[in-house]
Protein backbone atom coordinates (compact mmCIF):
# COMPACT_ATOMS: atom_id res chain seq x y z
CA UNK A 1 0.00 0.00 0.00
CA UNK A 2 2.78 2.33 0.88
CA UNK A 3 4.42 1.56 -2.43
CA UNK A 4 1.23 2.43 -4.31
CA UNK A 5 0.83 5.75 -2.50
CA UNK A 6 4.43 6.65 -3.12
CA UNK A 7 4.01 5.91 -6.81
CA UNK A 8 0.90 8.07 -7.02
CA UNK A 9 2.63 10.97 -5.29
CA UNK A 10 5.59 10.70 -7.65
CA UNK A 11 3.29 10.69 -10.68
CA UNK A 12 1.46 13.81 -9.49
CA UNK A 13 4.75 15.59 -8.83
CA UNK A 14 6.03 14.69 -12.30
CA UNK A 15 2.84 15.99 -13.87
CA UNK A 16 3.25 19.23 -12.01
CA UNK A 17 6.78 19.61 -13.36
CA UNK A 18 5.64 18.94 -16.91
CA UNK A 19 2.96 21.50 -16.65
CA UNK A 20 5.53 24.15 -15.76
CA UNK A 21 7.67 23.79 -18.98
CA UNK A 22 8.07 27.38 -20.26
CA UNK A 23 6.90 28.38 -23.75
CA UNK A 24 10.03 29.07 -25.86
CA UNK A 25 8.18 31.74 -27.78
CA UNK A 26 7.72 33.65 -24.51
CA UNK A 27 11.07 32.89 -22.89
CA UNK A 28 13.18 35.61 -24.38
CA UNK A 29 12.80 34.70 -28.07
CA UNK A 30 9.87 37.02 -28.67
CA UNK A 31 7.08 36.33 -31.14
CA UNK A 32 7.72 33.44 -33.56
CA UNK A 33 6.01 35.35 -36.36
CA UNK A 34 8.25 38.36 -35.77
CA UNK A 35 11.34 36.13 -35.73
CA UNK A 36 10.33 34.45 -39.01
CA UNK A 37 9.63 37.85 -40.58
CA UNK A 38 13.11 39.01 -39.55
CA UNK A 39 14.69 35.95 -41.19
CA UNK A 40 12.70 36.51 -44.39
CA UNK A 41 13.77 40.16 -44.50
CA UNK A 42 17.45 39.27 -44.07
CA UNK A 43 17.19 36.61 -46.79
CA UNK A 44 15.53 39.04 -49.19
CA UNK A 45 18.21 41.65 -48.51
CA UNK A 46 20.99 39.10 -49.17
CA UNK A 47 19.38 37.97 -52.43
CA UNK A 48 18.99 41.56 -53.58
CA UNK A 49 22.62 42.32 -52.74
CA UNK A 50 23.79 39.22 -54.66
CA UNK A 51 21.68 40.21 -57.64
CA UNK A 52 23.23 43.69 -57.62
CA UNK A 53 26.72 42.16 -57.44
CA UNK A 54 26.08 39.85 -60.39
CA UNK A 55 24.65 42.73 -62.40
CA UNK A 56 27.65 44.89 -61.61
CA UNK A 57 30.06 42.12 -62.65
CA UNK A 58 28.20 41.52 -65.93
CA UNK A 59 28.09 45.24 -66.68
CA UNK A 60 31.80 45.62 -65.96
CA UNK A 61 32.62 42.66 -68.23
CA UNK A 62 30.55 44.09 -71.09
CA UNK A 63 32.20 47.49 -70.64
CA UNK A 64 35.62 45.83 -70.83
CA UNK A 65 34.67 44.02 -74.04
CA UNK A 66 33.39 47.25 -75.58
CA UNK A 67 36.61 49.01 -74.63
CA UNK A 68 38.76 46.29 -76.24
CA UNK A 69 36.68 46.31 -79.43
CA UNK A 70 36.84 50.09 -79.62
CA UNK A 71 40.59 50.05 -79.10
CA UNK A 72 41.07 47.34 -81.74
CA UNK A 73 38.91 49.23 -84.21
CA UNK A 74 40.85 52.43 -83.64
CA UNK A 75 44.15 50.60 -84.04
CA UNK A 76 43.05 48.99 -87.29
CA UNK A 77 41.71 52.18 -88.79
CA UNK A 78 44.86 54.08 -87.87
CA UNK A 79 47.36 51.37 -88.79
CA UNK A 80 49.93 52.45 -91.33
CA UNK A 81 49.77 50.59 -94.64
CA UNK A 82 46.14 49.40 -94.40
CA UNK A 83 44.15 50.70 -97.35
CA UNK A 84 40.55 51.88 -97.06
CA UNK A 85 39.91 51.78 -100.81
CA UNK A 86 37.62 48.77 -100.39
CA UNK A 87 35.53 50.55 -97.75
CA UNK A 88 32.61 52.23 -99.56
CA UNK A 89 31.85 54.61 -96.69
CA UNK A 90 35.46 55.74 -96.43
CA UNK A 91 35.77 56.29 -100.18
CA UNK A 92 32.41 58.09 -100.47
CA UNK A 93 33.45 60.46 -97.69
CA UNK A 94 36.77 61.16 -99.40
CA UNK A 95 35.59 61.76 -102.99
CA UNK A 96 32.57 61.66 -105.25
CA UNK A 97 31.71 58.86 -107.68
CA UNK A 98 33.04 60.90 -110.61
CA UNK A 99 36.29 61.64 -108.78
CA UNK A 100 36.65 57.99 -107.85
CA UNK A 101 36.21 56.98 -111.53
CA UNK A 102 39.01 59.37 -112.53
CA UNK A 103 41.16 57.99 -109.73
CA UNK A 104 40.68 54.42 -110.98
CA UNK A 105 41.38 55.46 -114.59
CA UNK A 106 44.62 57.16 -113.50
CA UNK A 107 45.73 54.02 -111.70
CA UNK A 108 45.00 51.89 -114.74
CA UNK A 109 47.03 54.18 -116.97
CA UNK A 110 49.98 53.82 -114.65
CA UNK A 111 50.00 50.02 -114.82
CA UNK A 112 53.16 48.57 -116.29
CA UNK A 113 52.94 45.14 -117.88
CA UNK A 114 56.18 43.22 -117.97
CA UNK A 115 56.42 40.94 -120.94
CA UNK A 116 57.96 37.52 -120.36
CA UNK A 117 61.43 37.06 -121.73
CA UNK A 118 63.27 33.99 -122.90
CA UNK A 119 64.83 31.78 -120.29
CA UNK A 120 68.55 32.39 -119.83
CA UNK A 121 70.81 29.77 -121.28
CA UNK A 122 72.69 27.52 -118.96
CA UNK A 123 76.17 28.98 -118.48
CA UNK A 124 78.90 27.04 -120.16
CA UNK A 125 82.42 27.22 -118.97
CA UNK A 126 85.20 25.02 -117.74
CA UNK A 127 82.99 23.51 -115.09
CA UNK A 128 81.04 20.43 -116.13
CA UNK A 129 77.30 20.14 -115.54
CA UNK A 130 76.50 17.59 -112.86
CA UNK A 131 72.92 17.37 -114.08
CA UNK A 132 73.89 16.56 -117.66
CA UNK A 133 76.43 13.99 -116.54
CA UNK A 134 74.00 12.35 -114.11
CA UNK A 135 71.36 12.03 -116.83
CA UNK A 136 73.89 10.55 -119.24
CA UNK A 137 74.62 7.66 -116.89
CA UNK A 138 72.55 4.76 -115.58
CA UNK A 139 75.01 2.70 -113.54
CA UNK A 140 74.88 2.44 -109.78
CA UNK A 141 77.38 3.91 -107.37
CA UNK A 142 80.20 1.37 -107.09
CA UNK A 143 79.38 -0.34 -110.38
CA UNK A 144 82.69 -0.20 -112.25
CA UNK A 145 82.76 1.04 -115.85
CA UNK A 146 86.40 2.13 -116.07
CA UNK A 147 89.62 0.34 -115.24
CA UNK A 148 91.44 1.70 -112.19
CA UNK A 149 94.32 -0.67 -111.44
CA UNK A 150 96.40 1.63 -109.26
CA UNK A 151 98.16 0.43 -106.06
CA UNK A 152 96.98 2.26 -102.96
CA UNK A 153 94.09 3.85 -104.86
CA UNK A 154 91.68 3.79 -101.94
CA UNK A 155 94.04 5.58 -99.52
CA UNK A 156 94.90 8.14 -102.16
CA UNK A 157 91.21 8.78 -102.85
CA UNK A 158 90.42 9.27 -99.15
CA UNK A 159 93.25 11.76 -98.80
CA UNK A 160 92.34 13.80 -101.87
CA UNK A 161 88.57 13.67 -101.34
CA UNK A 162 89.06 15.26 -97.92
CA UNK A 163 90.29 18.39 -99.71
CA UNK A 164 86.84 19.08 -101.15
CA UNK A 165 83.98 20.57 -99.15
CA UNK A 166 81.43 18.27 -100.79
CA UNK A 167 81.19 15.36 -103.20
CA UNK A 168 79.53 17.69 -105.74
CA UNK A 169 82.61 19.88 -105.84
CA UNK A 170 84.81 16.80 -106.14
CA UNK A 171 82.72 15.52 -109.05
CA UNK A 172 82.85 18.89 -110.80
CA UNK A 173 86.63 18.89 -110.53
CA UNK A 174 86.74 15.27 -111.63
CA UNK A 175 84.71 15.92 -114.79
CA UNK A 176 86.50 19.18 -115.61
CA UNK A 177 89.87 17.44 -115.54
CA UNK A 178 89.31 14.42 -117.75
CA UNK A 179 86.85 12.29 -115.81
CA UNK A 180 85.35 9.84 -116.05
CA UNK A 181 87.67 8.17 -118.57
CA UNK A 182 90.64 9.59 -116.75
CA UNK A 183 91.02 9.58 -112.97
CA UNK A 184 92.44 12.94 -111.85
CA UNK A 185 93.88 12.85 -108.33
CA UNK A 186 92.62 9.29 -108.03
CA UNK A 187 89.15 10.51 -106.95
CA UNK A 188 87.40 7.52 -108.56
CA UNK A 189 89.26 4.43 -107.32
CA UNK A 190 86.43 1.95 -108.08
CA UNK A 191 85.94 3.14 -111.69
CA UNK A 192 82.19 3.90 -111.50
CA UNK A 193 82.75 7.42 -112.88
CA UNK A 194 81.67 9.06 -109.63
CA UNK A 195 84.31 10.88 -107.61
CA UNK A 196 84.37 10.64 -103.81
CA UNK A 197 81.18 8.52 -103.65
CA UNK A 198 79.18 11.19 -105.51
CA UNK A 199 75.61 9.97 -106.11
CA UNK A 200 73.76 10.93 -109.33
CA UNK A 201 70.38 9.60 -108.04
CA UNK A 202 69.02 12.98 -106.81
CA UNK A 203 69.78 14.61 -110.18
CA UNK A 204 68.16 11.75 -112.05
CA UNK A 205 65.03 11.95 -109.89
CA UNK A 206 64.80 15.73 -110.32
CA UNK A 207 64.67 15.44 -114.11
CA UNK A 208 61.62 13.14 -114.09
Amino acid sequence: MKTYVFAMVSFVALGACLGQVPDSRKAGFGSYEAYQAKLDAELSATQAQNAISVTDIATAALDAVDEVETSASATTSNAVGISSENDFDAVSNARSIEEDAKYIATNRDSYVQIQPSALPERPKGNGASLVEFALSTNNRVGQALYSRFIPGAQNRALKNCAKFASSDLAQEYFLANGGPTRNPKGLDPDGDGFACHWDPAPFRAFSR
